[in-house]
Order: C-alpha cells, then structure tokens, then sequence
C-alpha cells in the first residue's frame, strides 16, 4: 500500500477538520439544554476571566449574577434554535447558542458581532450565592 506524503497526509486531515468542528457546535435543542442544565449552578468564563453564574431552576426559571454583582431572576425559552433569557431588570431577551464540548457547555451570543463566546468552567447543585443592597442590614 502506498502511503501518503507527509505534506498530503496534513492536508487530507486539514479538509476534514472544519465538519468535525462544525458538528462539535450543533446548538442543543432546548430539551437538551433542559436536561443538561436543571438543577445545576454553572459559572461561565470568557477568554479566562469569570462572567457570571447562573442557576438554572425547575419551570425554565433561572437566577444570573455577573461576579459580585447582584443577581437576577428570570426566565428562557427557545426561539430559532437558540436558548433566549429574560430578567426582571431587563425586557429585551438575550438569546444565545449553546453546545456541548469536552463535556462542558460553551455559548455564543447571538447580539454580538464580535461573538462574545462563553465557557463552562464550574458546576455545582449548590444556589446561587446572591449579593444584594439589603444583605447584613
């Protein structure tokens, strides 16, 4: 059998690359996001740097905080294949692409030219530790 040049052998694995990872980022329906999440509190970095937590409660309830900042209730839905939020402190949804990879959810924002990506980088079945004005009052 004749074996391929070195050069040919990184090209043919170049040309599959991109269907692999193309299919590593197939946005999961919202019964997946459903199962995989509920009952889970999952802490999100972008780019290293811890972005938030949110805990993601029965009934397609959610509670989200920024780092040290206080949190918010809310709610999501799916809507053209990607999971959109609604807070209390905010009525325009965010809507976002989740898929799972190495076993951790990753997000892209769907209002983000730049395409602000997001990694799970912490889950825990603990609440939401919640700051807020009134604490220690």
């Amino acid at each position: 059998m004749l074996l391929p040049s070195r050069p040919a052998a990184v090209l043919a694995l170049a040309l599959l690359l991109p269907p692999l990872a193309a299919a590593a980022q197939t946005p999961m329906t919202a019964t997946e996001f459903e199962a995989y999440a509920t009952g889970k509190t999952l802490t999100y970095a972008q780019g290293g740097t811890i972005f938030g937590t949110e805990q993601y409660l029965p009934n397609r309830r959610v509670r989200w905080a920024f780092t040290a900042q206080e949190c918010q209730e809310g709610h999501w839905y799916e809507a053209d294949s990607q999971i959109c939020f609604v807070y209390e402190s905010e009525s325009d949804p965010q809507c976002w692409a989740f898929w799972q990879e190495g076993g951790r959810l990753k997000a892209r924002f769907a209002g983000d030219p730049d395409g602000t990506e997001l990694t799970e980088v912490e889950q825990s079945k603990a609440s939401l530790a919640c700051a807020g004005p009134d604490v220690g009052v």
